[in-house]
């Protein structure tokens, strides 16, 4: 095989991984744009490597991508963005290849926007144990290749993750009919002003946090039912400064982003805000709000594609 032919060959395999390498780089970085970047950046460590001495060109790539996220976890840059208050994953609408596999519950909760804001409280390689173990079902042994820690440090940071997510994670697997009437209900129930329905929807221990539409430095965050109540009422009740902020009058559409049950503000064929829900036992237990242009950008590529269904309200 000539030289041409064995680089077409090479770039072929790689091109065969990029899907689940970009799925991984998403779940460790929450960012499809950062994900994008990682795996191009694998890209040319791929192209500069003696690919005749890479045995296994799958498990290669992996450790070069899980290291070059870390990388960026650890970057300078990352931790002010990170712990300025103002950061929060970037929302994907449901059929994005980015989040697949999602053939498990465990791989679905892995990349719901609550899992991926959670796990902005673990070590980098506690998250990337995670991604790895819940996400990717790496056994302890394959971890320790990638990471170059010993087995007994994977399962710690791998106890220590499954703590910190599992603790404050109320929600589950949910009955699609169900949650989508739960939302619904949430959303008249905000857009008419009945606070007292609002706190019945939602689990005493319910959480709310939102990029403030990206107009604000740090982000917003609401930790009792009645807080919730109040803010869903004020930020869901249409009105004409809404309306400038959207950049007109939106339709309300129900989606699926991240895997959860959302509503999208659609403006013509951009969407200018999600609210994502986690719903337990019936009730929410969690809401993203997230209206930030810098945040929406795939997904309103991905809305553009897709032949939406009858909008909850067409204009709102």
């Amino acid at each position: 095989m000539d030289s041409t032919a064995t680089d077409r060959f090479d770039t072929d395999r790689f091109e065969a991984s990029r899907s689940r390498l970009a799925s991984l780089a998403y779940r460790l970085l929450g960012s499809a744009a950062d994900a994008e970047d990682a795996v191009q950046d694998a890209f040319l460590h791929w192209q500069a490597a003696d690919r005749q001495r890479i045995r296994v060109p799958e498990a290669w790539l992996t450790k070069v991508v899980t290291n070059l996220c870390l990388d960026r976890l650890r970057s300078a840059q990352a931790r002010r963005e990170r712990t300025a208050g103002a950061w929060l994953p970037e929302p994907l609408l449901d059929g994005d290849p980015m989040l697949d596999p999602a053939d498990t519950a465990e791989r679905r909760e892995s990349v719901s926007l609550a899992v991926l804001t959670l796990m902005e409280r673990l070590s980098p390689v506690e998250r990337a144990v995670y991604v790895l173990r819940e996400a990717f079902s790496y056994g302890h042994a394959e971890i320790t290749e990638i990471l170059d820690i010993t087995e007994s440090a994977s399962q710690q940071h791998l106890h220590r993750a499954r703590r910190r997510i599992t603790v404050t994670r109320r929600g589950g697997e949910v009955d699609p009919a169900s949650a989508r009437e739960v939302v619904e209900e949430f959303f008249a129930a905000a857009s008419s002003g009945r606070t007292e329905r609002l706190v019945a929807l939602l689990t005493d221990d319910a959480t709310a946090i939102s990029d403030g539409a990206g107009l604000t430095e740090t982000l917003q965050r609401y930790d009792t039912a009645q807080h919730i109540a109040a803010i869903a009422r004020a930020g869901l009740k249409p009105t004409s400064a809404k309306r400038r902020l959207a950049g007109g009058t939106p339709a309300i559409h129900y989606a699926l982003v991240n895997g959860a049950p959302a509503l999208l503000f659609v403006v013509g064929d951009r969407v200018s805000g999600v609210v994502a829900f986690d719903i337990a036992g019936g009730r929410i237990a969690t809401v993203v709000g997230i209206a930030a242009p810098g945040r929406l950008g795939r997904l309103s590529e991905a809305w553009r594609r897709r032949e939406p269904e009858t909008p909850l309200i067409s204009e709102w």
